[in-house]
């Protein structure tokens, strides 16, 4: 890879799942409202727009949802979103899915900001307070196992998104986060790295242990001995990749290649990589996490694991609703855990050690 031009981003599609409104809308190029217009037989959709659509949902194969049929026609809903994100980018993604969806299935949005310093026990009570009929955790408020228990106490639903730690009780959307990380480690590998950095992210995220997870199990998986000296602690913000960086590239050999658990840390050791007079990617390969918009704003261009977090947000608000609505004719008979596709998107940032050049 010579850094003037990427490879088309290369899609990893969990096998078995089934297509979503968001991979239609991406299909045919259009909103998901669009999508969700044509299916529903609205008029105003251009003719040449429609028949687009229609071509992507027979290409794909995609059933739509029922229940968010059903919950369209349904009384308004009040639910919460409960949200701690440090990512201004991340939490402007979520929102956007959020709303979208509340708007196709008549549910109101209330947004709410956790202050650490208020305490989880406060946080629930102002939820409480607030007479909602259910609350979305985005993370890593999934893993607040008192503000959990205190909103299920009060007979409020809740579903948690993004990773969180096993709780069968608890309603989940997100993604494979061991799986993608061990597919991005395995990428790496397959270019020829070996002496490869990782940095790590917040302790107390869930996240943050399952991608370190899936890095060492490709390291095992190919047969390369693991060495603590090139795991590196970052806490997602952008200082503690540049910390984390500068602690990986003064070491004796430097790593061919990084991978940040985020796209902030892994822009920070594109930046130390500068610094330290090294080129990305002749002389370090680096990758990240999340395809934020700092992913296509830096350069080189940031190769990164997509995940969808509109579409984590578009699910969570329709199984929340769905969830409620169940609840009021009775016991839910099985609490939903959904995990959604990710993608590996392959830009600027990586390419083979140079050693292995020819």
């Amino acid at each position: 890879m010579n850094g003037t031009a990427g490879p088309a981003p290369a899609t990893r599609r969990r096998e078995g799942r089934a297509p979503t409104i968001h991979d239609v809308a991406r299909h045919a190029g259009v909103s998901r409202m669009t999508v969700s217009r044509v299916i529903n037989g609205e008029k105003g959709v251009r003719p040449a727009t429609r028949r687009a659509v229609e071509a992507a949902v027979e290409a794909l194969g995609y059933a739509p949802n029922a229940a968010a049929r059903t919950l369209a026609g349904a009384a308004a809903l009040r639910i919460g979103l409960l949200y701690r994100i440090p990512n201004p980018a991340y939490l402007t993604e979520f929102l956007l899915g959020a709303l979208e969806s509340c708007s196709l299935i008549n549910v109101q949005l209330i947004v709410q900001r956790h202050q650490i310093s208020a305490g989880e026990a406060a946080a629930a009570d102002a939820l409480i307070g607030a007479r909602l009929d259910g609350v979305i955790l985005p993370p890593p408020l999934g893993d607040a196992h008192l503000l959990v228990d205190r909103l299920r106490e009060a007979g409020i639903a809740v579903v948690a998104t993004g990773s969180t730690r096993p709780a069968p009780l608890l309603a989940s959307v997100g993604i494979d986060d061991r799986g993608a990380a061990l597919e991005m480690t395995r990428h790496l590998i397959k270019l020829g790295h070996r002496r490869i950095g990782f940095i790590t992210g917040r302790p107390n995220h869930a996240s943050s242990g399952l991608r370190e997870q899936g890095f060492c199990a490709a390291l095992e998986e190919a047969g390369i001995a693991m060495d603590e000296s090139l795991v590196a602690t970052g806490n997602f913000t952008y200082r503690s990749g540049l910390e984390a960086a500068d602690h990986l590239l003064s070491l004796d050999p430097v790593p061919t290649a990084i991978f940040a658990s985020n796209d902030d840390m892994a822009a920070a050791t594109i930046a130390a990589a500068h610094r330290f007079g090294l080129d990305v990617p002749a002389d370090l390969s680096v990758c990240g996490f999340d395809d934020t918009p700092l992913a296509t704003t830096i350069w080189p261009e940031l190769t990164t694991i997509r995940q969808p977090v509109a579409a984590m947000a578009d699910e969570a608000v329709t199984m929340l609703a769905d969830l409620i609505r169940r609840s009021r004719e009775g016991p839910v008979p099985e609490v939903p855990h959904r995990l959604l596709d990710f993608e590996l998107i392959r830009r600027q940032s990586d390419a083979p050690p140079r050693r292995s050049r020819l």
